[in-house]
């Protein structure tokens, strides 16, 4: 069977498995209620971004069952990241299966550096993981942002060919899928915890299956918007001395969508395209083999010229002044 003939017939079961879903939603009022730190007014369907695991599952099953470890990790992150979307989970129980996770998934890479560095993979993976789930907050801008990157590493696998076509086809697919009931002025679902964390988990397993093949450390900038702004925005909220684990909705895109009333394609639509532009310069006008010292010296420019930017648009005392 041609494979555009299977990615069609996937196409369609994704959307069927999305309208089945709202019903099942509704049935059991899993739905997103507003609160005071929300950017929408209405109650809306939430984990709609189930069909993105599925995707990643339904590659695994017609492929042949490869890369069991990162599956499993995959399914035990969307099913702890389910539940909370349900019913809220303690931060250390849902830590602590995340922790577990991303050590299936370092056990599926062959991350060739000495164990001493491990510790620190795992912090920036979870680390990454979250900073990707908080960064869901307005319509579009997870499963854009995540197209725009997904995007990038099918240009980088036709060069290099890393992983598998049909995974990161199948999980744009599902993109697509979900994008249609929430790249919309009134989004008829959200992502959910299930959403943002398990594409975010698969998006870091890619990136650093990518870096451990070519051993360029450049491929982690793929991330740099969603990084910039998460980072910097917890900055600012230690300096407030701010719970850094509270809700909140000081984050740059936040601010643009809810206090300067920018629409929220047209933000989400910034994040992603900018993101496209700097991978595609990444990929362009970069060495084949990059090293750790110009990815961090890319991390430090873009930061200061990122922090300075949200100094002139936010202004000084809405950035360090406490509430």
């Amino acid at each position: 069977m041609p494979d555009y003939f299977v990615y069609i017939l996937f196409l369609l079961l994704f959307f069927v498995l999305e309208i089945l879903y709202f019903k099942i939603s509704k049935k059991y009022q899993i739905l997103d209620i507003p609160n005071e730190r929300s950017s929408h007014q209405k109650f809306t369907i939430r984990g709609g971004g189930i069909i993105f695991p599925i995707a990643a599952l339904s590659w695994f099953l017609i492929s042949g069952f490869p890369n069991p470890f990162f599956i499993l990790g995959l399914v035990i992150i969307s099913i702890i990241s389910f539940i909370d979307d349900i019913e809220h989970i303690h931060t250390k129980v849902r830590f602590m299966f995340q922790l577990f996770a991303v050590a299936l998934m370092l056990y599926q890479v062959p991350v060739n550096l000495e164990w001493f560095f491990f510790p620190i993979i795992f912090i920036l993976l979870v680390g990454t993981i979250n900073a990707y789930n908080f960064m869901d907050g307005i319509n579009g801008i997870t499963g854009l942002y995540s197209i725009s990157t997904l995007i990038s590493l099918l240009y980088v696998n036709s060069k290099i060919a890393f992983t598998s076509n049909r995974l990161l086809i199948l999980c744009l697919l599902a993109l697509l899928v979900f994008g249609y009931f929430n790249f919309r002025r009134r989004a008829r679902t959200f992502a959910g915890d299930i959403g943002s964390v398990s594409i975010a988990f698969t998006i870091c397993y890619l990136l650093l299956t990518l870096v451990a093949e070519t051993d360029n450390f450049i491929y982690v900038l793929f991330l740099l918007f969603y990084g910039l702004d998460a980072a910097s925005t917890m900055l600012f909220r230690a300096l407030r001395r701010e719970n850094l684990l509270e809700a909140h909705r000081t984050h740059f895109y936040q601010f643009l969508a809810n206090e300067k009333k920018w629409p929220h394609l047209g933000v989400a639509l910034l994040y992603a395209g900018g993101q496209l532009v700097t991978n595609y310069c990444l990929v362009s006008f970069t060495k084949q083999s990059s090293n750790m010292l110009l990815t961090i010296l890319i991390i430090f420019i873009s930061s200061i010229i990122f922090i300075a930017l949200r100094f002139f648009v936010e202004g000084k005392k809405q950035l360090i002044d406490p509430a």
